[in-house]
């Protein structure tokens, strides 16, 4: 009762139920005479609530009805609860009077106390010191405040010597050098010293204070102040381990166990210091002065101490900058650490982390950036196996989401095949749906940033085969949330070209959930349309919604129909052209399609360079052979031609042979995309020329800038284009600017047929 009242009564001052006035007449003398009861637990928690109405009532108030009565509660002839009460509030009312008023009334009670026969007193009032220094000034508190901590520092009590010393911490930034160098520093010292035949419980606040201290005290140390305290900073991070005490962990007697736990808490404390101390001997010289000490807290035996560094891992790398690469071994130990405790601390900051181990920067090639760290892929494999294989599934779901910063990090090859099969598994195996999401997701970032186009299309492949058509109802929603994931990501023309077919057949879905979520998805889906360009489209669209209001017959699916046929009706199309209510959108939209056109110009750049080396051992015999061509007269007829066409009566230069020749030599076989990617080319077959059956790599770096999605599509005859996905009615195409294609074959020169398309692409983008 006494507790509720107390919570209730700070609960009527917040609110601000009643006026502070009114306040102050009817619940402070209440609050005043509980504050002795002789249970400690409701005696707290009506302080606690005094303290806060103290920072409300007005000066005369608390004049008159606290400050007042404390002159008689301070008093040794009072309990020592009483005193430690006074203590506290003392602590609180000196921040609510002036400087005049704190010297006259509050400086003597200060005084009295720390002078107390109870060390439990002068302890309590020793921490009390911090809050009266910063409220009467710089000049009373080298007066008055520092006198009396070093007094404290001094005391037979140990709680008092520890109580002061982290006072005078707390307080180093308002005192100056001369007070720092002459008076705190040998107090310290003299702390330090005494602190390993004192108790534990003093070495466990020195050692959490330590990093605080050398930074505050760091421009007066001599080099052999410097010296020591890093010493002794060293000392405590390995104290109570095995090799120092000599015995093993089996041997360890029961009545060391606790102590064992208090130097468990030295070491977590050094650990959360290692950032302060590289900065205390500055990073340049951390591999020699303590690259030792961490490599021992990364490779302690508790875990608290492992997990407090690897919370701290990030900082330590920014802090080494260019010499990170001095602790790639300590970040693999801490991913293939056996607590999963750990590696959900090293997760938080890990992308960052990864960036700056990967190259110190960006100077680095993609392909190269971890070359010089072979264990490093196995490490995050074996992390993300060990959290899939436990039950804490918030750990494996954040590690995924860890995994997308990998495009940014590793070459798109380590990704696919190290990674990317893997966030399949997880998507089709899983039971956990946060952590299917977060596979989904993250595997659609791989294949945003993937720099091959080959590969590009068997991922499409997988993802419509295994998830949009397989068997299991769980994996189709599961397709359908991979969707929402690829309209966030990619731009809307490569969602219309390979994904909006697949998605809108789900309407035919017979498990009423996959059509539930599908319908929840369709307003995003027509959003990635474009008028005109995509009217063909939208037609399709609104037929399976049609057939969906019509046809329905499950009512839950069809409530959600006629709320979805209301949104789509309110929605706006986006046109072709910018407009001003779409058009951070569409700028948005527009730049992810140039990132995707970019990534296929580096991949042809690749090509062209890696064939251009290959050829330059035996370009003298090219030339040969060349010179021994040009005059032929059935060149023509000897080259093979990739486009269907007339032959040119007129001899091919050099340049227009070499040129051909570096084409077929980078082309795709088209056999093989006629059985591996069978399904892929239903969603994109309608858009395909009848007559350009051209590879889509064989491009020159003139004409790649001009390319838009549909180079992710490799193209064939007509006459292997195989059926669109709906076995009933043909779909349309879904490229857009396909109707321009066709224009092609009026060329006369195969140089021509090749690159007529892709022109006539570049003016319907």
């Amino acid at each position: 009762m006494q507790l509720t009242a107390a919570v209730s009564f700070l609960t009527i001052l917040q609110e601000e139920s009643v006026s502070i006035h009114a306040y102050a007449h009817s619940f402070l003398q209440i609050i005043l005479l509980h504050l002795e009861h002789r249970d400690a637990a409701v005696s707290n928690a009506w302080l606690e609530t005094l303290l806060s109405v103290v920072e409300a009532l007005p000066k005369e108030t608390l004049r008159h009805e606290i400050l007042n009565p404390l002159v008689s509660k301070a008093q040794l002839s009072q309990t020592v609860q009483s005193r430690l009460v006074s203590c506290k509030i003392l602590g609180k009312l000196t921040n609510k009077f002036d400087v005049h008023t704190i010297k006259r009334e509050i400086i003597p009670l200060v005084k009295s106390l720390c002078q107390d026969v109870e060390y439990e007193v002068r302890s309590c009032m020793c921490r009390q010191l911090e809050n009266i220094a910063q409220g009467v000034g710089t000049e009373l508190t080298k007066s008055v405040v520092l006198p009396e901590l070093v007094e404290l520092s001094r005391d037979e009590g140990s709680s008092v010597r520890l109580a002061a010393f982290e006072t005078l911490v707390n307080l180093l930034d308002i005192f100056d050098t001369d007070d720092r160098s002459q008076t705190i520093l040998p107090l310290v010292k003299s702390f330090c010293e005494k602190s390993f035949k004192a108790d534990e419980s003093i070495l466990i606040s020195l050692s959490f204070h330590l990093g605080k201290l050398c930074h505050g005290l760091y421009g007066i140390f001599t080099p052999d102040q410097h010296l020591r305290f890093l010493e002794f900073y060293k000392k405590l991070s390995t104290l109570g381990l095995p090799q120092e005490n000599g015995h093993s962990e089996n041997q360890v007697p029961p009545q060391l166990l606790e102590q064992e736990k208090k130097y468990t808490s030295v070491r977590k404390n050094c650990a959360y210091n290692l950032p302060a101390m590289i900065v205390f001997v500055d990073p340049k010289n951390f591999h020699m002065e303590l690259y030792s000490t961490f490599f021992c807290l990364c490779h302690d035996p508790e875990v608290p101490v492992r997990y407090t560094i690897a919370i701290c891992f990030y900082e330590v790398s920014k802090l080494l900058n260019s010499g990170v690469y001095l602790i790639h071994k300590e970040l693999i130990t801490l991913l293939e650490d056996e607590s999963l405790e750990v590696l959900d601390a090293l997760i938080v900051h890990l992308p960052e982390i990864l960036e700056l181990m990967s190259g110190v920067g960006e100077s680095s090639g993609q392909e190269n950036k971890l070359s010089a760290l072979p264990e490093f892929i196995p490490a995050l494999t074996a992390a993300e196996q060990r959290a899939a294989a436990s039950l804490k599934w918030r750990t494996h779901e954040k590690l995924l989401d860890t995994y997308a910063c990998l495009p940014h990090i590793i070459s798109s090859d380590q990704i696919y095949y190290r990674f990317l099969q893997r966030m399949f598994t997880i998507m089709m195996t899983n039971n956990v749906l946060p952590v299917q999401k977060a596979a989904s997701r993250t595997l659609c970032i791989f294949l945003r940033y993937n720099r091959k186009q080959e590969q590009r299309h068997e991922i499409i492949q997988k993802l419509i085969e295994q998830l949009g058509q397989g068997k299991s109802y769980w994996n189709r929603l599961r397709f359908l949330d991979t969707c929402e994931f690829i309209i966030e990501i990619f731009s809307k023309s490569f969602f219309c070209k390979y994904f909006f077919l697949p998605t809108i057949e789900l309407t035919h879905d017979p498990v009423a959930n996959v059509r539930m979520k599908l319908c929840s998805l369709l307003p995003k889906v027509k959003a990635t349309l474009k008028i005109p360009a995509d009217k063909h489209l939208l037609q399709q669209l609104e037929m399976c919604v049609r057939k969906l209001l019509c046809q329905e017959k499950d009512k839950d699916v069809l409530a959600i129909v006629k709320r979805t046929v209301l949104e789509l009706d309110r929605m706006e199309m986006s046109m072709d052209a910018f407009q001003k209510k779409f058009y951070e959108k569409d700028l948005l939209d527009q730049e992810k399609e140039r990132e995707e056109l970019l990534l296929l110009e580096m991949e042809q750049i690749e090509k062209e360079k890696q064939q251009n080396d290959g050829r330059s051992m035996s370009e003298k015999i090219f030339e040969k052979k060349r010179r021994d061509t040009k005059t032929s007269t059935n060149l023509p007829k000897n080259i093979p031609v990739s486009v269907p066409g007339p032959s040119s009566a007129n001899p091919a230069t050099s340049k227009e042979i070499k040129k051909s020749k570096l084409i077929r030599s980078q082309s795709f076989n088209n056999q093989a995309f006629h059985t591996k990617y069978g399904t892929l080319d239903k969603c994109t077959s309608k858009s395909s020329t009848a007559g350009y059956a051209g590879p889509v790599s064989g491009i020159t770096k003139t004409s790649i800038l001009s390319l838009t999605d549909d180079s992710f599509r490799p193209t064939r005859n007509a006459s292997s284009l195989p059926a669109a996905f709906s076995p009933s009615t043909p779909l349309p195409s879904t490229s857009r600017g396909a109707s321009h294609v066709a224009d092609a074959k009026s060329s006369g020169s195969k140089d021509q047929q090749r690159k007529a398309p892709l022109k006539s692409r570049k003016s319907n983008p």
